[in-house]
């Protein structure tokens, strides 16, 4: 969707309703088509009574006739809106299931790191993965549970019609069948959000295994992390067996209660028809509605069981979708400028401008993450930094993750067709492409794929080396032709030979714009128009690589790795 909307947060309940009203057209037809297919169904009967009564009792052959032409066309009523609500019953499972997905999605990627930092990554894949699809399966079942409590009044009604006695029963019998199930409600709701919160443990627990298996394999700790996986796995499962205790009661009364209303109904009714107070085929009639009465206290019980877990699920997704970005839009954005002509951070004194690279050193590699983290807008206190005089925090953040781009020391690669994981939005032709593959050295993966740019990507591009996936992502980088690019140890996986052709293309590829190369390498820097030295936060010593080297014992400890 072009603009899944603003979802309601302020509890489950509301962001149920905020999904209902938006697809309410659909909700409203599939509504319409679940009450016809009902119906059809239940007047099927009355239509098989009345034939039984005026066509073979009577002995009238036509009115036979009449009747089976009524059976036929309500057959095929009972097909056609059979078929639309079905439809209707998915579309509106599909956009509940996906609107959450993308809100979900847009929700993780404005809100940077403040949502990992209080909700673990397993947990917010599971939201995607199980509480999305269940809220889209109680608005599945939505439609024919109003359909259902339609076509139960519909339906009552006729028999209050033809007798008192059995109208009053099936009336009242329905909703007293319904009341004896919600009991079992509260337990549910609440084994099933255990089981919810033991299963989003147990998928965050999996997450970090899965992401530190290299050093866990180094340290020897496999076990362990075995051993816990294994525990937090039987959590899940007997919290899958309590929850599955009383939804088997639900739905085990989706077949016994009805069982027992049928029976009632069958049994007076045949006292009836014995009296000589009700004709044959009425009971016929009257047998076939409360056999159909059981498709709607069915609907009821499903929905109710669908209806749960959707609450549970929106629960879930309101939590996290409650977490404010660290980084927002003011109040009245600025509109971005036409060309960055320069950057300045007053903080640290870093100053870059249009048309030169330049590199900055520091003691640490957290010095260089923040410094890169404050001029990309990563953190929200960014005053003193400015684009052309104005103040960064005054441009909206989409803005600026559009014309600055930070590279960091470990990009990340994802699955799809290369050209469009180099390029996601399909803007630049193959030739563009394949001279930014040129300018950092990365022709020679290129040759080595059997489809080129066609070829696939595996997941997190764990087909490519180290160094070959470090020469992809600063492809990508060079690709974004933003407008502030920041490169964090672009070249640390790379031999020296590499590193040196990228050093000397870096300044033709990057000629209409301002770039900042966070780098120790002498290879790097010595490329560089300006090399900034910082330490505590503030650029002590400026110049070229030459320069800094004759001139900085801590620019030679750090870069040349000289003693103090």
């Amino acid at each position: 969707m072009a603009d899944p909307g603003t979802p309601d947060i302020r509890s489950a309940r509301h962001y149920l309703f905020w999904l209902a009203r938006l697809q309410r057209g659909t909700i409203v037809a599939a509504t319409l088509c679940a009450t016809a297919w009902m119906l059809s169904q239940a007047l099927l009967w009355a239509a098989v009574g009345g034939a039984v009564d005026h066509g073979i009792a009577a002995g009238h052959p036509s009115q036979l006739w009449k009747w089976a032409g009524l059976i036929a066309l309500l057959g095929v009523i009972q097909a056609v809106s059979g078929a639309l609500r079905h439809q209707l019953a998915v579309t509106n499972w599909m956009r509940a299931a996906y609107r959450t997905v993308q809100v979900v999605g847009r929700h993780v990627t404005a809100s940077g790191t403040a949502l990992t930092d209080e909700i673990p990554s397993g947990d917010i894949v599971n939201s995607v993965g199980a509480d999305a699809p269940r809220i889209g399966m109680a608005f599945d079942s939505l439609a024919r549970f109003i359909g259902a409590i339609i076509s139960w009044l519909i339906v009552s009604a006729i028999l209050l019609s033809s007798s008192h006695l059995l109208g009053l029963i099936v009336l009242i019998g329905v909703p007293a069948l319904a009341v004896l199930t919600t009991p079992l409600m509260r337990p549910l709701h609440t084994a099933q959000a255990a089981q919810r919160e033991a299963t989003g443990r147990l998928a965050a627990l999996g997450t970090d295994t899965v992401a530190g298996l290299r050093i866990l394999r180094g340290i020897g700790g496999e076990e362990v992390f075995l051993r816990n996986y294994r525990v937090q796995s039987g959590l899940v499962r007997r919290a899958g067996v309590r929850a599955a205790v009383p939804q088997a009661a639900l739905e085990s009364g989706q077949l016994l209660l009805p069982a027992i209303l049928t029976s009632v109904v069958t049994f007076i009714g045949a006292h009836e028809v014995a009296r000589g107070t009700l004709q044959p085929g009425q009971l016929v009639a009257f047998f076939g509605y409360a056999t159909f009465l059981t498709t709607p206290l069915r609907e009821v019980i499903q929905y109710t069981i669908m209806a749960t877990r959707a609450y549970v699920g929106a629960g879930k997704v309101v939590r996290l979708l409650s977490i404010e970005a660290t980084v927002r839009d003011p109040a009245q954005p600025r509109d971005w400028p036409g060309r960055v002509e320069r950057v300045l951070d007053e903080r640290s004194g870093i100053h870059l401008e249009r048309g030169r690279v330049y590199a900055v050193v520091t003691e640490t590699p957290a010095e260089s993450s923040a410094l890169a983290d404050r001029l990309g807008r990563f953190i929200p206190n960014v005053e003193g930094v400015t684009v052309n005089g104005y103040a960064l925090g005054d441009f909206s953040v989409s803005d600026t993750r559009r014309h600055i781009v930070v590279n960091d020391i470990e990009p990340r690669l994802f699955s799809g067709e290369l050209r469009y994981e180099l390029v996601p939005h399909g803007t630049s032709v193959d030739e563009r492409i394949l001279a930014a593959l040129n300018a950092v050295s990365a022709l020679d993966v290129l040759d080595a794929l059997d489809d080129g740019l066609a070829t696939r990507v595996d997941e997190r591009g764990r087909s490519f080396s180290g160094g070959q996936r470090q020469r992809l992502a600063l492809a990508r980088a060079f690709l974004t032709e933003a407008d502030v690019l920041i490169l964090v140890e672009p070249t640390s996986a790379v031999d020296t030979h590499t590193e040196g052709r990228i050093a000397a293309r870096l300044g033709e590829m990057r000629r209409e714009h301002a770039t900042l190369v966070a780098s120790t390498s002498p290879l790097m820097l010595e490329r560089m128009d300006t090399v900034f030295l910082v330490s505590g936060g503030q650029v002590v010593a400026e110049g070229t690589h030459d320069h800094l080297v004759a001139s900085s014992a801590l620019y030679r400890q750090i870069v040349l790795r000289e003693d103090s």
